[in-house]
């Protein structure tokens, strides 16, 4: 079997990423249970702290243009994506 050897993040993914599943991780939190303090507590503080910088950095990763977030694609998933059938 291959190795793959995945591409680290750069800084607008890293930042979303983390956002997404701190995000998910609160949503879930708030359907379990909610009306903890502590879950609303972390979210204002992400809405306060954080959200504005995620937002740019999904914004810049949205205006990348589709050549580069293929290639983006294929460096992180280590290896190329090839349509099933041979042919685009």
């Amino acid at each position: 079997m291959p190795q793959t050897v995945k591409a680290p993040l750069d800084a607008d993914e890293e930042r979303v990423t983390r956002a997404q599943r701190l995000l998910i991780q609160l949503g879930a939190a708030l359907v379990s249970q909610p009306f903890d303090t502590r879950t609303h507590d972390r979210l204002r503080a992400f809405l306060a702290d954080d959200a504005e910088d995620v937002l740019a950095s999904l914004h810049a990763l949205q205006q990348r243009p589709e050549t580069e977030l293929r290639r983006r694609i294929v460096e992180l998933a280590g290896h190329t994506l090839v349509p099933l059938g041979g042919s685009a």
